[in-house]
């Protein structure tokens, strides 16, 4: 079948640039003279079953571009994880719309739902391609280097750190922010970049890769705030005991859960106000407060990394440029070449689909609570150009004169 409908759809969460990779591959398709019309689900997954669809074809390129440059996601999302009978529903819905290419933005499970979609269509003998474009803020799609939405993300938590530490340091205490991040601790880790000076928060920083003991993490603060006189602290909502066991399910007296049965770590500020509590009670500070960033690390307005933006759009491209030329199913991932620059491959949906990438071993300090320059590394390209940066007053204190040392 030759393509003449092109649908393109995004799940999960939301991010900075998801759009750029929807927009991305709307206007490289629009450039294929075989392509007659280009549609949008409204609403991932389930705006396909539903067969609410918006045709894209009719958008002008201008406000398309505008688009592109708004954070979150234009075309809506679902948090559904369809199962096989889902997916041969999905697969019906393209069938009978004559749906010759699917695009589907997306991260884990939106690489595992292509991947069923794309066995559905072959065992039908049905000529459709099927390509998963890479997003996550987690940063934990296997093959990738790192994934878009990360590093925008990521540049928002290390400059709400920047800030969050100047503010601590005017006014000493105790502070703790949970960061998203459920299964990997990209996005914590990048607290660290927001530190300038030695005695910079965070000085503490918790990772799920890593198991997480009460009594090591309160002799942590202690310690710290022995020596700095405060302590700054990120926390993955993520962080567990050595059983895989939440460490909020330990702490708090109710918990909630999700319509999948999974503990609800997003979108709830128990676990900051919890770990607090402890050391208000165990450690004797006073001076305690906590907060949780939720959902404003993940489509944040004012702080779009540029490198994550024009890789958010080339990774659109590519997914319409490998369906028509190669022909072939498969998953868009990013690799590093050089210092800083990137390379594209299609990689078999089997290799990422379902897969969770962690942070390596070489990126964690062996301390446990805190990373390596080798991270730091890392990531510094990654959150783009005119970071922020923070100043100190030099201490040139004047004599004392009615109190003299």
């Amino acid at each position: 079948m030759s393509v003449t409908k092109i649908l393109v759809a995004q799940g999960g969460g939301p991010t900075a640039v998801i759009n750029q990779s929807i927009v991305g591959a709307v206007l490289e398709a629009r450039k294929f003279r075989n392509v007659d019309l280009v549609y949008g689900a409204y609403h991932g997954v389930r705006g396909i079953v539903d067969e609410d669809f918006l045709d894209l074809t009719q958008e002008t390129s201008h406000n398309l571009e505008m688009v592109g440059n708004t954070p979150s996601s234009g075309l809506g999302s679902t948090r559904d994880k369809p199962d096989l009978k889902y997916c041969q529903e999905i697969f019906k819905v393209l069938k009978a719309h004559e749906i010759g290419h699917f695009y589907y933005v997306g991260g884990n499970d939106s690489s595992d739902t292509v991947r069923i979609v794309s066995e559905e269509a072959k065992k039908a003998n049905y000529d459709l391609r099927c390509i998963h474009i890479p997003k996550t803020i987690d940063n934990d799609l296997t093959v990738n280097d790192h994934t878009p939405g990360f590093p925008s993300a990521a540049r928002f938590v290390a400059q709400a750190f920047m800030g969050v530490n100047l503010d601590n340091a005017a006014l000493p205490g105790v502070y703790i922010a949970v960061v998203m991040g459920r299964h990997a601790g990209f996005l914590t880790a990048a607290s660290a970049l927001g530190k300038k000076f030695p005695d910079d928060g965070p000085h503490l920083i918790y990772i799920p890769e890593r198991v997480f003991v009460l009594d090591k993490f309160l002799a942590d603060v202690k310690s710290t705030y022995e020596k700095y006189g405060r302590c700054v602290v990120a926390v993955s909502e993520g962080i567990h005991d050595e059983k895989g066991v939440p460490i909020i399910t330990k702490l708090a007296a109710e918990i909630e859960r999700d319509a999948h049965g999974n503990v609800q770590l997003s979108g709830t500020g128990a676990l900051a106000d919890l770990l607090c509590e402890e050391i208000k009670t165990k450690l004797k500070i006073s001076r305690v407060r906590g907060d949780t960033f939720g959902y404003l690390q993940r489509s944040f307005i004012g702080c779009v990394s540029d490198v994550d933006q024009r890789e958010a759009r080339e990774v659109g491209e590519k997914a319409v440029q490998y369906a028509m030329w190669d022909k072939t199913d498969g998953s868009v991932t990013i690799h590093r070449t050089g210092f800083y620059s990137v390379d594209y491959q299609l990689t078999p949906l089997l290799e990422v689909a379902g897969k969770t990438r962690h942070m390596p071993d070489e990126f964690i300090a062996a301390s446990g609570n805190d990373v390596t320059d080798a991270f730091r590394l890392y990531l510094r390209p990654l959150l783009g150009s005119r970071m922020p940066d923070a100043y100190r007053l030099r201490l040139n204190r004047v004599p004392k004169i009615l109190n003299p040392d």
